[in-house]
């Protein structure tokens, strides 16, 4: 285990497990390069609070309050108009220029309006079997990137094509006026049965095009000069229990978010992979939770989450050691853990499922019967969290 090398933060949970604070702390302690964020787009939530600030960072890397650049793989979903306004929050909150932090793959897909309101045409037609998206346009922006050769009336993941699709806008496209309206054209046609958002074409050329001279653009090597550079915290957004493969399907991110792309993007360079997660189980929206707990929920409110228009409520129950073992399996590889909310008063965790819940008098032993653990959380404030220095015990508590 290695935290002064490349570090891959992947949650262990269905999300909101603590990644923002994770990435801030690592990233405030020791140099770092940059923050790649490996998967998801504006549907991440990473709250960080430091230095009498807080921001819930989506797009920009959570390693930003610590002067951390941002790189945006290919892996993840671009949405400009949701990037500006976090931009201009993060320039509230006193970052100067966060834009000039910023790198994108100009291969990532452009999440664009008429995929918003697909997305929450769909996700309200299901009434009381909605999936519990987000309202982000994830979903909608990855499928309709499958849809090339397909014809209106084929059936691609579930999902009928109405009409003819064209190619998926990618942000390289937002500096190619002429190539960006080919697409965006298409794209107004496909969904013009569906919904149809207020921007005109025309508008969003220009601001997409505004959006490419405010940003810097890059080619697939750039992760890997900056892995060559210097140390690099990959972030991962949503949870390995949301995961397309892994997860539980359809209450799932159409999303890798295990270790798995941010390996891809190592191409075999060493680096060590925190999972995190908390001392009880969370979950925003629909979807199983075998150890829901309403009492949990009410035992330990939350100061930056609460229930979403389209994602649903916040729920919390006992940490599902089944759940948690699945996840670690599931990223075919985790070196350490990062604990979070171990201030959080006598949880309690269900080792089968079946069981009652008994207390962890001693959580981080109890973790570290699993794992080592190298970070660990007791509150909200980056000063709440330690991150352990080099050593070769086994369970890892700095102060």
């Amino acid at each position: 285990m290695n935290l002064d090398g490349h570090v891959v933060v992947a949650g262990l949970g269905f999300g909101d497990e603590g990644k923002g604070a994770v990435v801030d702390a690592l990233c405030a302690g020791r140099p770092t390069t940059a923050v790649v964020r490996f998967n998801g787009g504006a549907q991440a939530a990473h709250n960080v609070v430091a230095d009498g600030r807080h921001h819930t960072f989506s797009q920009f890397g959570a390693g930003t309050f610590a002067g951390v650049p941002t790189h945006l793989s290919h892996f993840v979903l671009v949405e400009p108009f949701a990037l500006a306004t976090e931009a201009r929050q993060l320039e509230a909150a006193g970052v100067r220029n966060p834009l000039a932090l910023l790198s994108v793959d100009g291969r990532a897909l452009l999440t664009t309006p008429f995929h918003i309101h697909a997305n929450r045409a769909r996700e309200d037609a299901r009434g009381q079997e909605r999936h519990g998206s987000c309202g982000k346009g994830i979903g909608e922006t990855v499928w309709y990137s499958l849809l090339r050769g397909a014809d209106p009336g084929d059936v691609v993941e579930g999902q009928e094509v109405l009409g003819e699709p064209g190619e998926a806008p990618t942000v390289a496209d937002c500096a190619r006026p002429a190539v960006l309206r080919r697409k965006l054209d298409a794209l107004a046609r496909f969904y013009a049965p569906l919904a149809t958002p207020r921007h005109s074409v025309d508008e969003l050329v220009a601001l997409y095009r505004d959006f490419a001279a405010a940003v810097r653009i890059t080619d697939g090597e750039e992760t890997g000069r900056l892995a060559d550079r210097g140390r690099v915290v990959f972030e991962g957004a949503q949870g390995v229990l949301l995961d397309q493969h892994h997860g539980f399907h359809p209450h799932t991110t159409w999303s890798t978010t295990t270790p798995h792309n941010a390996r891809e993007l190592l191409a075999g360079r060493p680096h060590t992979v925190l999972g995190v997660v908390r001392t009880y189980h969370t979950r925003h929206g629909a979807g199983p939770f075998p150890t829901e707990d309403p009492a949990v929920l009410a035992r330990y409110p939350e100061a930056h989450n609460g229930a979403g228009e389209y994602q649903g409520a916040w729920r919390a129950g006992h940490l599902d050691a089944t759940l948690l073992d699945y996840a670690i399996a599931a990223c075919d590889g985790v070196d350490a853990l990062a604990v979070t909310h171990l201030d959080a008063d006598r949880p309690r965790v269900v080792l089968d499922h079946g069981s009652p819940a008994v207390e962890l008098t001693d959580p981080l032993a109890w973790f570290g019967s699993r794992l080592p653990v190298a970070v660990t959380g007791y509150g909200p404030d980056r000063a709440d969290y330690r991150v352990a220095r080099p050593s070769r015990v086994p369970v890892t508590i700095c102060g």
